[in-house]
Parts: structure tokens; sequence; C-alpha cells
């Protein structure tokens, strides 16, 4: 799993709680710093959800690709209704999670949208995740994942 989400729980967009090891083993992260009430976010995250999407549906099993939001918004309130109304079907850390400051801090966050995409150890593969995605589209998910040291489960065919 992702260490850096170690010790805490996550949610799914429907707010179910998903343990981090389960959901995040052997997998690329993207960990989306974002929130409802800023413009570039909210041009941004329906191109986000695009590139997820196609890169679920790509392969044969999915993608090994998750992204965690973490949420700027001023409440609850606000941070689910922005994923009710833009989000994909991805994981988020608690609204109350008093740990998205210190991945503020970690990640060097200084303003949103960042997407910053991570190795399994929480070690920056990119922090400018978002601007290869609208460079690259699904092409940047093959650079990720070839210095991601994550198993890959190609089929033989």
């Amino acid at each position: 799993m992702v260490d850096v989400f170690a010790g805490h729980m996550l949610v799914n967009r429907d707010g179910e709680v998903v343990d981090p090891e389960a959901a995040l083993k052997n997998k690329v992260v993207g960990i989306y710093f974002s929130g409802g009430w800023c413009p570039p976010c909210r041009d941004f995250t329906p191109r986000l959800c695009e590139f997820y999407t196609e890169l679920m549906l790509e392969t044969e099993p999915a993608a090994q690709f998750e992204i965690v939001f973490v949420s700027s918004d001023k409440s609850q309130a606000d941070m689910e209704s922005y994923i009710a109304a833009m989000h994909g079907d991805w994981l988020a850390l608690p609204w109350k999670d008093q740990y998205k400051t210190e991945l503020k801090k970690k990640y060097t966050i200084t303003a949103i949208p960042k997407l910053v995409i991570v190795k399994q150890n929480g070690d920056v593969i990119t922090d400018k995740g978002r601007k290869q995605i609208r460079a690259y589209g699904l092409a940047c998910f093959r650079n990720w994942i070839e210095v991601a040291d994550v198993f890959q489960n190609f089929s033989s065919e």
C-alpha cells in the first residue's frame, strides 16, 4: 500500500470507509489536492475524471492506479457536494482528518489544483500530474508505472 496513508482511513464516493492497505496495494497513486470553490480545480476535475475512467477501462484487468482526493473545501458539506457533482469513482481523505495539513507540507502544496503522483512508499514520481495529463493523456501513465516499483500484471497475449 502507499505508506503515506498508513494509519488513516479513506472514503469512497459514497462516503463508505475504505482501508488504504487494500485499496492502494501495488498501485501508482495520484494525490489530488483540490477544492470545489476553485475555478481552475473545477476546470481540471472533469478532465481527471475522463483520464481515470479511460485508464480503468483501457486494460483488463484495470490499470494499477488510484486517486486520493485531499480537500481544500471550507466544510464537509462543500466537499461532499464537490465529490457528488464532479468527481470520478476515486477515494478521498475524510474532510475532518487533519492529516491533510501534513500532506500539503510533505508535498509542498502552495496552490491548487495539484496532482502529485507517488510510488508505494510515498516518494514522488512527479508533482506535475495535471500538466502531464493535459499534455499527454493516457500515455503519461506508462511513464509513471515504469518508475513506480509496482508489480505489473500483464496478460500474455
